[in-house]
Parts: structure tokens; sequence; C-alpha cells
């Protein structure tokens, strides 16, 4: 892919990234199953089964990811604490960094297949949707307090 067709891609991944985190435990808002989501993007039962079906074997694996990651975690934060040599410090940083990086690439791939399963239409109107929302969630409460 050349690096242009890339740059367009980069927005649409930071917008499908906003709206599906990353955290273990929590799936995250399935846009694509919200019926208001699914009218206003005139999104198929078919497409709706795909988008769910690549967020399932994603999700699957970014949890497997998220608790080696926490294990890894906790191993640098004894060696910290133990006060260990710098090189058995920095290699444990170095395997925390990689599953880290792992996760995130996963993750981003799979935001990718879920976006290549819409309509260049359905993308742009994604979008919009997102900034609305954004708009929606950024407005003050009553007295100006948030």
């Amino acid at each position: 892919m050349r690096l242009k067709g890339v740059r367009h891609l980069l927005p649409v991944i930071f917008v499908l990234a906003l709206v599906v985190p990353i955290r273990g435990q929590s799936s995250g808002f399935h846009w694509w199953t919200d019926p208001q989501f699914q009218r206003d993007l005139s999104l198929a039962a078919e497409q709706s089964s795909r988008i769910e079906a690549i967020f399932q074997a994603g999700i699957s694996t970014l949890r497997q990811r998220k608790q080696e990651l926490d294990l890894q975690e906790a191993e640098l934060s004894r060696l910290i604490a133990a006060n260990a040599d710098e090189p058995a410090v920095t290699r444990q940083v170095d395997k925390v960094e990689t599953i880290r990086s792992d996760m995130n690439k996963a993750r981003t791939l799979m935001l990718l297949h879920e976006r290549q399963v819409l309509t260049p239409d359905q993308r742009v109107r994604l979008n919009k949707l997102h900034e609305q929302w954004e708009k929606d969630r950024r407005r003050p409460e009553r007295g100006g307090v948030k």
C-alpha cells in the first residue's frame, strides 16, 4: 500500500479506535449492533455479523495478551522493587513493550478489518457520526460544570 493511502486510513482508524477501547475487561460500545447506528449507516445485517466476528476474534486475542502484559508488568515492578541490575530490568522492559506493541498492532489491524467491511460512503457517515458524538460529549452540563 502506498504511503498516501496509509495517510487516508489513519483518521478512520483513529475514529474507530476511540469507539472501541482496548481495556481487557471491557468490550466497548458495539456500534455495529446499535439500531440507530445501523440505520444511520445503512448497515446490512451481514455487515454487522462480519464486524462482530472480527471483533470477537480480535478481542479474544487482546484479552489474552492483556493478561500476559499484566503478568510481565508485575514482574517488572518486582525487579525494580528488588533493585535488580539494569540489564535484567532492561530485558523485562523489552518484554513488556513488545507485548504492548503487539497489542496495539493487533488492535489497529482489527479496526482496519472492521473498517474494510464498510462501503466508502458508510465510512464517511461513520466519521460524521463520531464527530457529532464528540461534539455532544463535550457539551457542558447545566451550570457549565462537567
